[in-house]
């Protein structure tokens, strides 16, 4: 089910927000979300930020000393890089290129792949096949999941490790746990798609999020029916348990529109918000937007 807003809806943009998607570390600025900035009163958080996978993903960790905090934050950069060595596509031997040219087998690589690519199955068929990693150009293409997989596993390291709460966010994709803030979630804003210094919305995420544009790259996606540059969307933003599975839905509501958009509303627990080319937006049931 779909609603929609209009020229003077609470989805207008209004305030400044990290280019490509949800800002860094869990704040809107100018959105009065002070767990951003420190996490709750009394209680130890620790930032950072790393370079990998084509972007720059950012930390925030709430309730762990920051010996230990550091430690978990190693491990979870770690994860991240592994999961670059394995899937990156500008890496000429990584396994998953050496899998599209056919150079080895299932079989013979990490085992993660077979993850990934059944979790790419499963986005297909959820996405009524506008994410279709297999009709992408040169092989089978698990870019459009991977990085939100990636950012997800790193937030689980946090988690594992016994943090109150973390924030991780990169390139678009954002997973949580845990509060701010006694009686807050966190707060993320998303990037208008033609307006640089402004948000075209507010949500509150409790697990994960991801936006996917066509504003900021050009036609780079591909629409999986004619396996040409294609998209009947300029955002598209998508909440639900998985980031994985939030992120190869993102990609597939910017590319199929609406009708993509709709079959995200008839999962259980996700949701989809959708600028499309003419500026209109339109979400389904369970995206919480605030007031800017």
């Amino acid at each position: 089910m779909t609603g929609h807003a209009g020229a003077d809806g609470v989805l207008e943009a209004s305030v400044k927000s990290e280019t490509g998607g949800v800002p860094e570390a869990g704040g809107v600025p100018g959105a009065g979300n002070e767990a951003a900035d420190g996490g709750q009163v009394g209680q130890p958080t620790v930032k950072r930020t790393v370079e990998v996978m084509g972007t720059v993903v950012s930390f925030t960790v709430l309730g762990l000393g920051a010996a230990a905090a550091e430690t978990a934050l190693d491990q979870a950069s770690d994860v991240l890089r592994e999961a670059d060595e394995t899937f990156s596509l500008w890496k000429p031997g990584s396994p998953v290129n050496r899998l599209r040219r056919g150079e080895t087998e299932l079989a013979q690589v990490p085992p993660e792949i077979s993850d990934v690519l059944e979790l790419c199955r499963t986005a297909r068929t959820w996405s009524r096949g506008w994410f279709d990693p297999w009709a992408m150009p040169g092989g089978v293409d698990p870019t459009g999941l991977v990085k939100g997989w990636a950012v997800e596993r790193a937030r689980d390291v946090l988690h594992r490790a016994g943090a109150a709460a973390a924030l991780v966010s990169g390139g678009g994709d954002l997973a949580v746990f845990g509060q701010p803030a006694p009686g807050r979630e966190w707060r993320v804003g998303i990037q208008h798609p033609w307006r640089r210094d402004a948000l075209a919305g507010i949500i509150e995420v409790r697990a994960a999020a991801a936006t996917s544009g066509s504003y900021e790259r050009g036609p780079h996606l591909i629409d999986p029916r004619t396996g040409r540059p294609g998209h009947r969307g300029v955002s598209a933003t998508v909440t639900g348990p998985s980031l994985a599975l939030a992120d190869a839905l993102a990609t597939a509501v910017t590319v199929g529109g609406d009708d993509a958009l709709e079959a995200v509303g008839e999962l259980d627990g996700y949701a989809g918000y959708l600028i499309r080319p003419d500026g209109s937006e339109a979400y389904t049931d369970g995206i919480v937007v605030l007031p800017r």
